[in-house]
């Protein structure tokens, strides 16, 4: 029997430039390398005339060192060409010929590949491990929705779900997805994501609204995610003013920062001007997944309504800090969200309903001991478990 030994292929994953980038797959990952050996490699986009772009948007594509060590595992950050917004059809094949020299170097460290987004990760990964002769493993993560609507990249992303040797999906919607697109089905194997319950358990409210400095007797509703368009803040911001009639000590807190994805800050904070929310809305930046129980233990409800997810870690960090979670019905946030005692799963662009749930929401008496229950039933240990498995076949 082979003992897998796995080299972790991601282009979002956390570093020293980047710490709250692609933490959930480095908390899936990190626990797996309990059982399994594992190596990363993260490549970084770059082209010549990047530093250019900086001098009007600082945070343009930060790079990291060329390696780091996290706890005890060695990441490597080799660069590859993306010009932006051009060819992202090929940024694929130029992810996989800039990290080839990596993992050639690092042959004898793994036999797996283990790729995470189809697109262009997981076509990168069945390029090199086509070079290299390696089998490679896919998980799908949510981006395959939006990935469809682009004609060159739906291509390539099947034809790597096509040379994986197995696939993992975060969610069953997703795999429904992939299948309805000519994927094979028995390939994909459902894995949701789980929960650090050593990390994310309630603290006293009062004492998580004193640190914030929010009034005992406020409602307080929050978000977290990066400050992207398709996080959804925007949609929660437009229907303060009428919920602020009815609880004008109302409070909303917005946790999040910069994004690979982008950086909608200022669009929200001349939102927030325009609806003359200033004393409700507060952004209180990224914080570190350690730190967030104090924002999510200070709130009544948690709110995303995001436009696309594949399994949303956040829902069940929250969950298990005894908040009830009101999402949007995409991606697999229906099957986090899945009871009626757990929150509610609202229409996308349904701001009335939205508006409803939101309302409902705060003044419903929560089984808060239950929705902790639910986060603690699936904490890591499960998932982990299937997932050593799965590897243990591949390598077999």
């Amino acid at each position: 029997m082979a003992e897998p030994k796995l080299l972790v292929f991601s282009s979002l994953f956390p570093s020293q430039r980047r710490p709250n980038a692609g933490v959930f797959i480095r908390e899936r990952m990190f626990r797996v390398k309990q059982e399994i050996p594992v190596v990363v490699v993260s490549p970084v986009p770059w082209f010549p005339f990047q530093e250019v772009i900086r001098y009007w948007k600082p945070n343009f594509r930060p790079q990291p060192d060329k390696h780091e060590e996290q706890e005890g595992v060695q990441v490597y950050f080799p660069r590859f060409l993306s010009i932006p917004g051009l060819f992202k059809s090929w940024d694929g094949f130029f992810m996989a010929l800039g990290s080839l020299p990596t993992l050639s170097k690092l042959r004898k460290q793994f036999n797996i590949i283990d790729a995470h987004f189809a697109y262009p990760d997981g076509y990168a990964a069945t390029l090199l491990g086509n070079w290299l002769k390696i089998p490679v493993t896919i998980t799908l993560r949510g981006t395959e929705v939006p990935l469809t609507k682009m004609q060159g990249r739906k291509k390539r992303m099947l034809a790597a779900i096509k040379n994986a040797k197995r696939v993992f999906s975060v969610a069953d919607s997703l795999k429904q997805h992939v299948v309805s697109l000519g994927a094979e089905k028995d390939k994909i194997r459902v894995i949701g994501n789980g929960v650090d319950v050593a990390k994310f358990y309630p603290l006293d409210k009062k004492v998580a609204r004193d640190q914030l400095e929010i009034p005992a007797n406020a409602k307080v509703l929050v978000s977290v995610g990066g400050l992207v368009d398709r996080k959804g803040f925007h949609r929660v911001i437009e229907v303060l003013p009428e919920m602020v009639t009815q609880y004008p000590q109302l409070i909303y807190l917005i946790v999040g920062g910069d994004s690979p994805e982008g950086n909608i800050k200022e669009r929200l904070e001349n939102q927030v001007k325009a609806l003359k929310l200033e004393e409700n809305v507060r952004f209180l930046g990224a914080y570190p997944s350690e730190k967030l129980k104090t924002p999510l233990s200070a709130a009544d409800v948690f709110v995303l309504a995001t436009a696309n997810e594949g399994w949303a870690n956040v829902f069940l960090e929250a969950m298990a800090c005894g908040l009830p979670v009101i999402t949007t019905d995409v991606g697999g946030n229906k099957e986090v969200v899945n009871d009626n005692a757990l929150g509610t799963v609202v229409p996308f662009g349904q701001s009335e309903l939205l508006l409803m749930a939101l309302l409902k929401g705060l003044e419903i008496e929560w089984d808060r001991p239950r929705i902790i229950q639910y986060a603690r039933e699936n904490a890591w240990d499960t998932r982990v478990e299937i997932l050593v498995e799965e590897f243990q076949r591949v390598a077999d």
